[in-house]
């Protein structure tokens, strides 16, 4: 389990600079994160690839988990503006269950990044790494806009809420080798059925 260090945040970079600055960190840890197991990577190394000071990381990232949540949210943040359009006469169902099949392909093309950045974000306390509710607000998100749904009801979003947690579940489940990548598509569209029978439309 990942140690997560001082309580507090993450300086935000303010500068063009300091915002270049913090995506070669960003950059430098998927790389890492692809090719070491979390436990692995070192925020050395990491410092040392992105070329910046080590003191410069912590003050971004005080902690690995700091580092691979925002890493997670970076990543979601890109791969919303990449998704395909949806497809005329769709359903706001469908319309999320293609959306979460998409992203699961995508998601676990990097195993070892998505093993990393998942096993951050379940043991990031959200008082300590702000982080990781940001994570399930853009996720939800992300969902919501791909339905059209711009006012969701108490029920959509409950639908969805049980939805992310059911599916970070099943990409554990894939990364640690309990089912194949088409018996985890199928149980995404099984969840999506379940969850999301009452979606408003």
């Amino acid at each position: 389990m990942p140690r997560i260090g001082k309580a507090r945040d993450g300086a935000e970079p303010t500068s063009v600079e300091q915002r270049r600055r913090h995506v070669r960190i960003l950059e430098a840890a998927a790389r890492l994160g692809s090719e070491h197991e979390l436990a692995r990577v070192q925020m050395t190394e990491v410092a040392k690839n992105a070329e910046v000071a080590i003191g410069t990381l912590y003050r971004y990232f005080p902690s690995k988990t700091h580092l691979f949540v925002a890493l997670l949210l970076h990543r979601l943040e890109l791969g919303a503006d990449r998704l395909p359009e949806r497809k005329p006469g769709t359903s706001a169902r469908e319309a999320i269950t293609e959306t979460l099949v998409e992203m699961t392909r995508r998601f676990v093309d990097r195993p070892r990044l998505a093993s990393a950045m998942l096993l951050s974000n379940s043991t990031a306390p959200a008082s300590v790494v702000p982080d990781s509710t940001e994570v399930r607000r853009t996720f939800h998100r992300i969902l919501f806009e791909r339905a059209g749904l711009d006012e969701p009801t108490e029920e959509d979003r409950n639908a969805v809420r049980l939805l992310s947690m059911l599916w970070s579940g099943l990409l554990v489940t894939y990364l640690n080798g309990g089912a194949t990548l088409e018996e985890t598509e199928a149980d995404v569209r099984r969840s999506c059925d379940l969850l999301l029978a009452h979606l408003s439309e």
